[in-house]
């Protein structure tokens, strides 16, 4: 993982564009309506100030595999309550990559695609590790039990 360049591009962009997960969502709404539903829980506002955070949470600790293997699991673990599914997780890369290379516009490089799809993807992965298993340890997910030989 290229953590020099998803920090660099990251501060050029949140630098023109503070407000980035407003557009990330515009663009994820336009792109991807059928996710929209999955949003209602919390305003526009918290939605974005939430993803706001967990972005920079994750650029501030790039370097820590086991806090983002804790927390991204978690997150993923969660996820699957709001009714995220495996096939939503490139959605919101091409989203965020899409909204990133918009704000960087000529600054934008194969370079920053390739790094931050990259990261997105590791990210979706861990995630998605925290889904499975949340789910396999849900009552309803169980397999049923074999009947008692008698």
């Amino acid at each position: 993982m290229n953590v020099g360049l998803l920090r660099e591009s990251f501060e050029l962009v949140i630098e023109r564009e503070p407000n980035l997960t407003h557009r990330f969502y515009g663009i994820l709404f336009s792109r991807y309506p059928q996710v929209k539903p999955l949003f209602g829980r919390n305003s526009r506002e918290h939605q974005e100030k939430m993803l706001a955070e967990a972005l920079v949470a994750v650029i501030d600790r790039l370097e820590d595999a086991s806090w983002l293997e804790e927390k991204l699991m978690a997150m993923g673990a969660k996820h699957v309550d709001y009714g995220v599914t495996d096939e939503m997780y490139p959605w919101v890369a091409d989203a965020l990559i899409t909204a990133m290379s918009e704000v960087a516009a000529a600054d934008w490089t194969p370079a920053h695609r390739e790094a931050w799809s990259d990261a997105l993807g590791a990210i979706a992965s861990l995630m998605q590790r925290g889904a499975r298993a949340y789910c396999a340890g849900r009552p309803e997910a169980q397999a049923p039990a074999a009947p008692a030989a008698g």
